[in-house]
């Protein structure tokens, strides 16, 4: 989307979250500034300047170098006299989801450039209400998938897998399985049984090394928090 407006409406095109984070941006006209460079490579504005976006309820255009909201590095503004800032909410469910910024120089945003500007930040506003909810489905299904696999271990593989990821220590590493049977009093095959059972359901994955032991990595993030969630109950 920040390309498309780019090429419409003849402008640099920045699309900033609620927290600053450079969501998408395309360049019509190059600032050759090393301030606003480090911006675009880290991809974030300045918080001061975010915080201040948002006292922006609605469509604010052709603000000039003057303004704290412009665009154009302040410290340029000799170069930067014609530059010329739009500012578009964007709005979603109900919320602010961040802002469409717009800037070029000499010519000024007119009726047709504003009415795509709220139309594009329209467009991303959906875009990013759609991702949120894709990443909440994905965080639900992560976290039913962790709690059907523990609640498929018997009691004893239970304590076992406690046992297992307390010597882990993190979410991958090495075990040797008979050690952890001995230390613990359980049987090597209760281990087994409860890794096999966490690897089926996609939480972890194991390899066995021979004499070595065996190298597990946890692929599920969700799995380490319900773990200690149960150990603290």
């Amino acid at each position: 989307m920040a390309e498309t407006l780019r090429d419409t409406i003849s402008a640099n095109i920045f699309v900033v979250s609620r927290r600053g984070k450079l969501l998408g941006f395309a360049i019509k006209q190059e600032i050759e500034n090393e301030r606003m460079k480090k911006m675009l490579e880290d991809r974030r504005f300045p918080e001061e300047y975010t915080d201040g976006l948002f006292k922006i309820e609605e469509t604010s255009a052709n603000l000039d170098i003057e303004s704290e909201y412009t665009a154009f590095p302040v410290e340029n503004k000799d170069l930067f006299s014609s530059g010329l800032t739009t500012i578009v909410p964007i709005q979603g469910g109900g919320q602010r989801l961040g802002t469409l910024i717009l800037a070029r120089l000499n010519e000024s945003f007119n009726d047709d450039d504003l009415i795509l500007a709220e139309y594009g930040a329209t467009v991303v506003g959906m875009e990013i209400l759609h991702e949120k909810t894709q990443e909440i489905e994905e965080e639900a299904r992560s976290k039913a998938v962790v709690q059907m696999a523990i609640s498929s271990l018997s009691y004893s593989e239970l304590e076992a897998v406690e046992h297992i990821f307390h010597e882990l220590d993190g979410k991958e590493g090495l075990l040797v399985a008979s050690k952890i049977a001995d230390r613990v009093g359980i049987t090597r095959s209760v281990i087994v049984n409860a890794l096999r059972k966490l690897e089926s359901a996609g939480v972890i994955e194991s390899r066995s090394l021979g004499m070595e032991g065996t190298y597990i990595k946890v692929l599920n993030d969700k799995f380490l928090l319900e773990l200690d969630k149960l150990k603290a109950k």
